[in-house]
């Protein structure tokens, strides 16, 4: 029995070291290209897809990275962008995952990229739908969210949020 326990630790540790040294990413949301189009649509550059924050030995990923010239000063801004359908039958569930994300990713940036500046994208029909209800409405008073509102169908921008 304590060869059969010892056994399994080892694999488990071998499991764990193996996760620890491959890097998982998740798959491409369903508007990715979409809110790719529209940046490019309104003047940006992608410069990461996807873009990758190293953290130790753990990597995440946020949807896209892309940077933008201004001819008139002269320096570049830079965003990272996290996409967000909210398909999942619960909207409340999606946005708890979508302000994790954004936390997390924020916090990294701030020390890895501080000079990049993250966005929460999401359609047009998500921003006046669920996020005109009381819950959405409290989300975007209390957290100082940064927000791409897109519209799916013309592959455009319609809002920033800063």
């Amino acid at each position: 029995m304590i060869e059969s326990e010892l056994g399994t630790l080892v694999v488990y540790d071998r499991y764990r070291e193996s996760l620890n040294k491959t890097t998982l990413m998740s798959a491409k949301d369903l508007y990715h290209d979409t809110v790719r189009t529209a940046l490019i649509k309104d003047g940006w550059t992608i410069t990461d897809d996807p873009f990758k924050l190293r953290v130790g030995g753990r990597s995440v990923y946020v949807d896209l990275g892309a940077k933008k010239l201004f001819a008139a000063e002269k320096q570049g801004r830079k965003i990272a962008v996290e996409i967000k359908s909210f398909l999942d039958p619960s909207p409340v569930s999606e946005l708890e995952k979508a302000l994790g994300q954004y936390d997390l990713y924020s916090l990294i940036m701030e020390d890895e990229d501080p000079q990049r500046v993250l966005y929460l994208a999401l359609s047009n029909i998500i921003f006046e739908g669920f996020f005109s209800e009381e819950i959405g409405q409290r989300v975007l008073r209390k957290k100082s969210l940064k927000l791409i509102i897109f519209d799916p169908e013309t592959e455009e921008i319609v809002q920033w949020i800063t």
